[in-house]
């Protein structure tokens, strides 16, 4: 039978399909629309099934807020292409715009929405068969209360933050928002931090710590037998510098054996208590570079304060309660 072009417009309208997907579908339905949007669903749920082990590396993250509710949510894709386009966009506007409606708490409960007849997860399945890419909803946070400032970084939909205060001040709250989104902290202060976190931190500072101390007796061997460190600093190094001429065989051969030899007594020598001091001050450098209070507020006039300080010379009332940071770069 002829499928008319209203017809097509129609199921279009309903679906977000294109136009020739949607022709196809009606004409293999034969002008039953409920028919034809089974089809399109099946051939979007064929394609995500065979793009199920794809890397979803990019994508659209939106954010917004309506009095006492605030949310963004990410919806994914493999490439920037897909990602940029105006219909993706869209439907992520769309799914977002459902989920502050309805002030969902979970990405499970956004899933479960009803978006133009079809569930969202329905809705992004038959996306994926549109565009050939697989999909995915991640990255769903809000905020609740009142006092929340929203930023979408540089407008390009890859990051986004939101700020709550404990008072109303708009002009505060975007420059913090902007804050979180440069300075990426992993907590609001010290106290706040997963002690997960903190225990990691300590054991990759020890061990770091430790190479160190090994590596700064090897130097030190080296320099004594009278060769440069830094032409045996590595085995290519080494082969490197004997084919330039600046390294003998007698000396690369000597390096390695010092090398081997000063890597066992400088373990051997390692003063656990010094090791722990140090370790213990690289967490709490990564405390003040991690917590947002304590870290160097990057807005203000260059006179180097806190973000704590900076807070109280707005307003000494004025205090974060919380944040929520989401990002599709790599970082």
């Amino acid at each position: 039978m002829a499928i008319s072009i209203d017809d097509i417009k129609k199921l279009r309208a309903m679906t977000g399909a294109g136009l020739a997907d949607v022709k196809k579908a009606l004409t293999e339905a034969e002008g039953d629309f409920d028919r034809a949007k089974e089809l399109l669903r099946e051939r979007g749920l064929a394609i995500a099934a065979k793009r199920s082990d794809r890397e979803t590396s990019n994508g659209c993250v939106l954010v917004k807020k309506v009095d006492g509710f605030a949310a963004t949510i990410a919806l994914k894709c493999e490439t920037d292409f897909v990602a940029n386009g105006a219909d993706f966009i869209a439907l992520t506007q769309s799914i977002l715009d459902a989920a502050v409606a309805a002030r969902c708490k979970t990405i499970d409960e956004v899933k479960e929405l009803e978006l133009n007849g079809q569930k969202v997860q329905e809705a992004v399945t038959q996306r994926s068969g549109i565009t050939g890419e697989k999909m995915e909803l991640d990255g769903y946070l809000t905020l609740e209360g009142d006092n929340v400032e929203i930023y979408d970084h540089m407008g390009k939909h890859t990051l986004t933050t939101m700020v709550q205060l404990n008072k109303e001040n708009v002009e505060v709250g975007h420059k913090l928002a902007m804050q979180v989104a440069a300075m990426k902290p992993v907590a609001l202060d010290a106290q706040s931090v997963d002690q997960k976190i903190l225990d990691e931190e300590y054991k990759t500072a020890v061990e770091k710590t430790k190479l160190e101390q090994v590596e700064k007796f090897v130097e030190m061997k080296i320099k004594k037998a009278g060769i440069n460190p830094n032409l045996v600093d590595s085995e290519d190094h080494i082969e490197s510098n004997m084919a330039k001429g600046w390294l003998t065989q007698e000396q690369a051969d000597e390096a390695r054996k010092i090398i081997a030899e000063a890597k066992v007594e400088g373990e051997a020598q390692l003063k656990m208590p010094m090791i722990e001091n140090i370790a213990k001050g690289r967490v709490q450098k990564f405390l003040k570079e991690s917590c947002l209070v304590d870290q160097e507020f990057q807005f203000g006039d260059g006179d180097k304060a806190t973000v704590s300080q900076w807070l109280a010379q707005q307003d000494k009332e004025l205090k974060i309660c919380d944040f929520k940071r989401f990002t599709l770069v790599a970082e």
